[in-house]
């Protein structure tokens, strides 16, 4: 061969050499980052070309699938009681992506996870569509109901979060204002239109905001539980009707303010079942104050503040802080000063009290199954933590119960049933300018179990500012998703 042909040869073959390279790499290296572009529309084409599995609630389908009459996609998703749900389910639209278990289980529900590999093997061998797989949830339908029904009933802003006690289960999450996620599946005209509706620089409501989850509110006297659980774990007090050292008026240290309780109630060297029962400011902020700011964030943690919680929803972290002040740390044990907390964190505490002083982690995705409802993955319960010894949380419950029997939370009343509960009223704005957040925690026994534990937040700015208290709001919320659960387990 002459030496022009030899170089067009070796450069032929360095040509064929880059094109094989390129293509091993477009096929092994990019394929991943390639299928997950949002830009690759043939992906998004596949995706919609088969009915998405289900996510199920008490053996039902909360969500389905309709065929769309124009444009690529040949299935969108809608949703059963959609906004009832959306707290739960969030959503996934051919325009807009996917939140919440849509997203997070994506790969079940469109039928492409590694583990079902096999089964869409064998479906294509033999020219069976693909299908996707079920998420079942640990949701129960009728508390969900009692709780969304409530919030509405109520017309302000809000959310229930509710759990049972001895494994974790997420029994109900709402939030109000809620949308529906069927409104925004598909990719016409009407979808977009509801898009922009639902944007929160449109809608001051915030609709798409999972308050149950992903807002921290000051959680006012709701979190004198903690503050007690934190007394009787460092022995500070250890028996509820021990009296406390609670002068009145009390001055916090190392300021000339004085720490003001609600109204004539009987706070003065109260025991702590007094004053839970009664809500007394200066017995809780005296505790976490004598206790310091190192044993109240070591209590708090063990309920799971100052930590991100993943259900497998994220759920924001609620805040108790280190570095503070005496003043400070006492403004902040009951429920003030910079302390937040998400509805679900508040329901954890109420969760581990009645779970005898022991924290399940919370969690609302039960199993996974493939297309032929065979078992792909089962959610055991785990322990998280253990805040209160058994002796204390039962004392504990004792206060609580006190408080449903014959203090501030009588509205939570069930016949037949022991209900433990702690009402709050939590200022915020500016100089506490704006109307307070309504607070319930609670939890029922029937016999020796607690089936539920619930915590609902109300926020109403169109109510009299006098007139908002958690009794009044969110406790009447409480008794009726707690007799929901009750209710369903006959």
């Amino acid at each position: 061969m002459n030496k022009p042909l030899r170089r067009i040869a070796i450069f032929c073959g360095l040509l064929v050499l880059a094109l094989l390279i390129r293509d091993n790499w477009l096929q092994y290296v990019k394929a991943d980052a390639l299928r997950e572009d949002p830009d690759n529309r043939r992906v998004l084409i596949a995706r919609y070309a088969t009915p998405r599995g289900d996510i199920i609630v008490n053996g039902k389908s909360i969500t389905g699938h309709a065929e769309t009459t124009s444009g690529d996609f040949k299935y969108k998703r809608t949703y059963k009681d959609g906004a009832m749900w959306a707290p739960v389910t969030g959503f996934v639209s051919q325009s807009y992506g996917a939140t919440q278990l849509e997203s997070i289980e994506d790969g079940i529900l469109t039928g492409n996870d590694d583990r079902l590999f096999f089964r869409n093997t064998l479906d294509m061998l033999t020219g069976k569509p693909k299908e996707g797989g079920n998420v079942v949830t640990t949701l129960n339908a009728a508390a969900q109901k009692a709780a969304y029904d409530g919030l509405k009933k109520q017309g302000g802003k809000g959310a229930v979060a509710a759990i049972e006690p001895s494994t974790g289960k997420i029994l109900a999450l709402a939030s109000y204002p809620s949308y529906d996620p069927s409104s925004i599946a598909g990719g016409s005209d009407s979808d977009a239109e509801a898009w922009k509706k639902l944007d929160k620089k449109n809608n001051p409501d915030d609709p798409m905001l999972n308050r149950a989850l992903r807002e921290v509110y000051p959680p006012g006297s709701t979190f004198k539980i903690v503050t007690a659980a934190a007394a009787l774990q460092n022995g500070l007090y250890t028996q509820a009707d021990e009296k406390t050292k609670s002068p009145l008026p009390w001055t916090m240290p190392g300021t000339t303010t004085q720490l003001k309780n609600e109204g004539n109630i009987p706070c003065e060297n109260a025991t702590m079942r007094v004053a839970l029962q009664w809500s007394c400011n200066t017995v809780f902020g005296k505790i976490g104050s004598d206790l310091g700011n190192d044993k109240m964030l070591e209590e708090a943690k063990k309920f799971g503040f100052d930590e991100e919680q993943f259900t497998p929803v994220r759920s924001s972290a609620s805040v108790f802080s280190d570095d503070m002040a005496p003043s400070e740390v006492a403004l902040s044990s009951i429920g003030q000063f910079n302390t937040a907390a998400t509805p679900l964190q508040m329901a954890m505490v109420a969760s581990a009290v009645a779970n005898d002083g022991t924290l399940m982690k919370p969690y609302m995705v039960d199993s996974l199954q493939a297309p032929n409802l065979d078992p792909l993955e089962q959610t055991e319960p785990e322990k998280m933590s253990e805040p209160l010894s058994p002796e204390n949380a039962q004392i504990l419950q004792s206060m609580m119960e006190t408080v449903v029997e014959k203090g501030t939370g009588t509205t939570a009343k069930i016949q037949g049933v022991t209900v433990g509960g702690k009402t709050g009223t939590a200022q915020h704005g500016e100089n506490n300018s704006k109307n307070p957040y309504a607070w319930f925690i609670s939890y029922a026994k029937v016999g020796d179990s607690a089936p539920v534990a619930v915590a609902v937040v109300v926020q109403d700015d169109n109510a009299v500012r006098e007139n908002i208290s958690g009794s009044g709001l969110a406790a009447p919320i409480a008794k009726s998703v707690m007799e929901a659960v009750i209710d369903s387990k006959k």
